[in-house]
């Protein structure tokens, strides 16, 4: 049996992430119209409600078919790494890696729902407010729906040095993708990992 201590901090993690991840997104969705924005702090944080039909950060995926793959393999990877949290609380591994899955796979169940749930409970956002569970129907199918993104940071602001070479004197803007809360939570596992890597799995290196 394994313990419950281990167990409740993953769901913990993983409720949270998916409450103020969704909670985002419905408030965006019905409150804002495509491409609106709300200025948080200057010209350098602001909700920019927009939507991705693909990957996180704004990158798309191959039109309606593969659209449809993407949404399948999101999927099949929450239930992988369902399974590698499990693998991991059995195996006893540091606490900091099991959140740092965590953290992955509820951003990915995050994303998931949308791409799932979306296309039918709202109505379209286009030079308007969406409908929750309009009774028309929604503007897209199962499988079909778009992720919600609205947080963009355009810190910097600026024209490329004239040395760099292909980008000299392009202007420029950094952070320039939109996101949402979901691949934050990504971000931040992944960033977790790659930071404490070497004492995540120092005992595997061992074994070897």
């Amino acid at each position: 049996m394994l313990k419950k201590k281990p167990i409740l901090l993953p769901i913990l993690i993983t409720f949270g992430v998916l409450l103020i991840d969704q909670a985002s997104k419905f408030w965006v969705k019905t409150s804002m119209y495509l491409n609106q924005e709300i200025k948080v702090f200057g010209d350098w944080a602001i909700i920019h409600f927009t939507e991705n039909p693909g990957m996180a950060f704004g990158m798309e995926f191959g039109g309606d078919y593969g659209k449809l793959a993407l949404s399948l393999f999101r999927i099949v990877a929450v239930f992988a790494l369902a399974y590698y949290i499990y693998f991991l609380i059995k195996k006893e591994s540091p606490r900091g890696l099991i959140i740092a899955i965590t953290l992955i796979f509820a951003g990915a169940i995050g994303n998931i729902i949308d791409s799932v749930f979306y296309g039918i409970i709202f109505s379209d956002s286009h030079y308007q407010i969406a409908e929750f569970m309009p009774a028309e129907g929604g503007y897209g199918k199962w499988l079909h729906g778009r992720v919600v993104d609205m947080i963009y940071l355009p810190i910097i602001k600026g024209t490329m040095p004239q040395w760099v070479p292909g980008m000299g004197g392009d202007y420029f803007i950094f952070f320039r993708p939109i996101f949402n809360l979901a691949d934050t939570a990504i971000s931040v596992g992944v960033g977790i990992i790659l930071l404490f890597q070497r004492s995540f799995f120092k005992e595997e290196k061992k074994v070897k």
